[in-house]
């Protein structure tokens, strides 16, 4: 698995710190120190690439959309089919969340 070459002192302390986060609002004063603009906005759009491929959106809609390269379609759809399902698990939860507001 990919993930065990991921794991380490400095990674596992990053998603602690993720995961210590409360709030929206801590999120986004959180990231924005932590990464770029156009990092976190491009984080945003894997997501949003994710889900539009799970609707069964095609890859002209999505590339139109969202404005990813065929390349980051074509990744996300691997990691879709062949990954570790986390984007699928992230994808339930927040529609969960989504659905109890």
């Amino acid at each position: 698995m990919q993930i065990n070459k991921l794991r380490g002192k400095e990674l596992d302390q990053l998603f602690k710190a993720i995961l210590s986060l409360q709030d929206m609002e801590e999120c986004y004063r959180f990231f924005d120190d932590l990464c770029t603009i156009n990092e976190i906005q491009s984080l945003a759009q894997r997501l949003e690439v994710a889900r539009m491929l799970q609707e069964g959106k095609t890859y002209h809609k999505i590339e139109t959309e969202t404005g990813a390269s065929t390349a980051t379609i074509s990744r996300v759809k691997r990691c879709l089919n062949y990954g570790n399902d986390a984007y699928q698990l992230v994808l339930d939860r927040v529609h969960e969340k989504t659905e109890e507001k």
